[in-house]
């Protein structure tokens, strides 16, 4: 068998998440697994770097899988876009030594986040933003943003069913940038809790409204205590970005 690395884009919006269920939802996984078992003519399954959340979208997913059919990797790469829907795309595929796994050699996940932060819609954008119609402190939310840049227990932005047996995880790097009407939030670290992300960003929009002080980002964290971190922010603005392998 010969093992391939897969990148992959996608627009999450009409998606259950990234993970098959085993019941028959509507997943990433599940589309690119149901093209390449046609393709092997037995069940395949892959492995994805993340298991985005329903409705997020990505930039660049990593999962790999193995074959046995022997083909060249810009046929696989043909095949798979040739029949995934539309809102799935295989931007690249190349032969990976056979030890490669696409979750465990994932040394580093950075994720995109998009507001739009203007009193009117943006059409083209409402289904890959997330709209805030107050004015947000910029300033505000960078400086809280610096508070979560470590190592952490993050019990307090997981979500309750999260059965991971460690909350801790390390953020390496969080840069927030306004520009022409949207604020991008990136996120880079080692791995992320179920909602993780989008429970930071709803904090942040607490900050930038002024309802939560930047100083009480560092309490909120060792509380532990899930109903302190405000909002949870909209799936459609976040963005897998890149994995750093």
């Amino acid at each position: 068998m010969t093992n391939y690395k897969l990148t992959i884009q996608y627009d999450g919006g009409r998606y259950k998440g990234w993970q098959r269920l085993g019941n028959g939802e509507n997943t990433i996984q599940e589309k690119i697994e149901q093209v390449l078992s046609e393709l092997e003519g037995e069940k395949v399954e892959i492995i994805g770097s993340s298991r985005t959340d329903a409705g997020v979208h990505a930039l660049a997913q990593m999962a790999n899988v193995k074959l046995n059919k022997k083909l060249t990797e810009s046929k696989i790469r043909a095949y798979l876009n040739r029949y995934l829907p539309q809102d799935i795309s295989v931007i690249e595929v190349i032969k990976v030594p056979d030890r490669f796994h696409a979750r465990y050699h994932a040394k580093d996940k950075t994720y995109l986040y998009k507001i739009w932060n203007k009193d009117y819609s943006h059409p083209f954008m409402r289904k890959y933003s997330m709209h805030i119609e107050n004015k947000l402190d910029v300033d505000k939310m960078i400086k809280a943003g610096q508070y979560f840049i470590g190592e952490h227990d993050f019990t307090a932005y997981s979500n309750a069913k999260s059965k991971k047996k460690t909350k801790v995880r390390s953020i390496n790097a969080l840069e927030i940038e306004e520009k022409e009407g949207f604020i991008y939030i990136r996120v880079r670290g080692n791995g992320f809790l179920y909602n993780m992300v989008r429970k930071m960003v709803g904090t942040l929009i607490e900050v930038g409204l002024g309802n939560i002080d930047p100083e009480n980002i560092p309490g909120i964290i060792e509380s532990k205590e899930r109903n302190q971190t405000g909002r949870l922010a909209d799936a459609c603005g976040l963005y897998l970005e890149k994995i750093d392998v």
